[in-house]
């Protein structure tokens, strides 16, 4: 590693002190709580575009978590960073998504507005710093300061604020106890983890956009990246199986990607000459970055998913359906607790008020997967949302 990268044996103490593993460092323990973590196995059946009954072959949010996580470890290791803090970071980002993806996210945030909002970035802090109880010590996960800095802010800083915004509150709480140093960059390891999810993300949604017949492939062919993969394959293969030839074009698209910020980054950061994983926190710009080319590539092929996939009549019908089920199964528990199972019932007598049931309503809702939620709107409202039914 080289001297910006985050050491373990330097990483800042945890929240409550514990004996250290003699055979993993404290990096690799915070990454292996967060696979063995219920917040990360439920990934398994939250979706990212499509619903989790549309089809096996579509990514999850646990497949998409995987993937960041092989992309995030591959530029970190060219890079010189610590592979396994990026990897707990890339592991644990969406561990606060709801049911449906970024749709469950938007109801959420309209049911919880007069509570505060609801935002699944501060709802990950929140999981592995407190809904997580498995341990005897501790609630949440217990993870380095380094994790934590790098779940909170990946995307950049989060201080001062814009006029008008308010930090999440799950987020505003947890910093009051324990000062996540909001208002500089994360680690570079952090922002590996945010680029390997761009890279990821715009990958799979070709993919899978595809496979659902959304587009076709003679409708990317003039995309940027997309055009010179496809010609490089039927160069070297011509003839190629429709289905090999798709798989070899966008393997290729992904390694321009990766390629891309690897190559944009070790200049940024030779320009930088860090000489600790603080100055990368204190230099006021990211050091991981895709270049200038790539991003006005990218915000082409972002443009086409936004109209072809994420907005298709097919694909808003199913949003509207799952959105209505979020939006009547919320009021349902904010009325009557004792429809939550037995230790929410009991988390709830221990609150007092309704901007802390709100809460614990929310924390039951976004940790639903799609199909749970989707069986116990259909249980308390007996209508069957997605096929029209009562």
């Amino acid at each position: 590693m080289d001297v910006y990268a985050c050491d373990p044996a330097q990483a800042r103490p945890r929240r409550v002190a514990e004996e250290e593993s003699a055979f993993r460092s404290c990096f690799q323990r915070d990454r292996d709580r967060i696979i063995h973590s219920s917040a990360f196995r439920r990934l398994k059946h939250k979706t990212q575009v499509f619903v989790e009954h549309e089809g096996d072959f579509y990514r999850t949010r646990l497949t998409h978590s995987i993937e960041v996580a092989q992309v995030a470890r591959t530029i970190a290791n060219a890079l010189g960073l610590n592979t396994d803090l990026t990897e707990a970071v890339a592991l644990a980002h969406d561990l606060g998504h709801t049911p449906f993806g970024h749709t469950g996210e938007d109801a959420l945030h309209l049911l919880m507005a007069p509570y505060g909002g609801f935002d699944h970035n501060a709802q990950t802090l929140r999981i592995v710093t407190s809904l997580e109880r498995h341990y005897a010590e501790f609630d949440g996960l217990n993870l380095t300061w380094d994790t934590l800095e790098g779940i909170a802010k990946h995307n950049g800083p989060l201080l001062p604020l814009a006029p008008g915004k308010a930090l999440p509150l799950a987020l505003a709480e947890y910093n009051a106890h324990h000062d996540l140093e909001l208002d500089t960059h994360a680690s570079g390891e952090a922002q590996v983890a945010a680029l390997a999810d761009d890279v990821a993300y715009n990958n799979h949604d070709l993919q899978d956009g595809l496979r659902a017949g959304l587009f076709t492939e003679a409708e990317i062919a003039d995309l940027p990246l997309i055009a010179p993969a496809y010609a490089e394959v039927d160069r070297l293969y011509p003839g190629l199986e429709p289905i090999r030839r798709r798989h070899e074009a966008l393997r290729r698209v992904f390694g321009y990607m990766v390629s891309d910020v690897i190559d944009t980054s070790r200049a940024r950061i030779t320009a930088a000459a860090p000489a600790s994983a603080d100055a990368i926190r204190r230099l006021g710009h990211p050091v991981i970055a895709f270049s200038d080319p790539m991003w006005r590539d990218l915000k082409q092929i972002r443009e086409f998913l936004f109209t072809r996939m994420y907005r298709a009549p097919s694909v808003v019908v199913i949003r509207e359906k799952v959105t209505t089920a979020l939006l009547e199964l919320f009021p349902l528990y904010m009325a009557d607790p004792s429809l939550l199972p037995e230790r929410w019932q009991a988390a709830e007598a221990a609150r007092e008020g309704e901007v802390p049931l709100a809460r614990l309503v929310a924390d039951y809702v976004a940790g639903m997967t799609d199909r749970y939620a989707l069986q116990q709107h259909a249980r308390l409202t007996g209508k069957d949302i997605l096929h029209d039914r009562a």
